[in-house]
């Protein structure tokens, strides 16, 4: 029997988060956790943003919940 691909969307909270963390723990040992964590922040965001548009070329819809 064939499975068939999953429409459920992807989430990328997790990997935000790991990257805000990372950034923080980087940032910490280079003596500036504020710099480290918004460098995390934007790395997950770019990230995360990278994966929402995977995801919706994948399923070929809007993106949104109502499109």
């Amino acid at each position: 029997m064939a499975q068939t691909p999953s429409k459920a969307p992807r989430s990328a909270g997790a990997l935000l988060a790991l990257s805000i963390l990372a950034g923080a723990i980087v940032g910490l040992f280079l003596g500036q956790p504020s710099i480290g964590f918004l460098a995390g922040l934007g790395i997950g965001i770019v990230v995360t943003l990278l994966v929402w548009l995977l995801d919706r070329r994948k399923s070929g819809g809007s993106g949104t919940p109502l499109g």
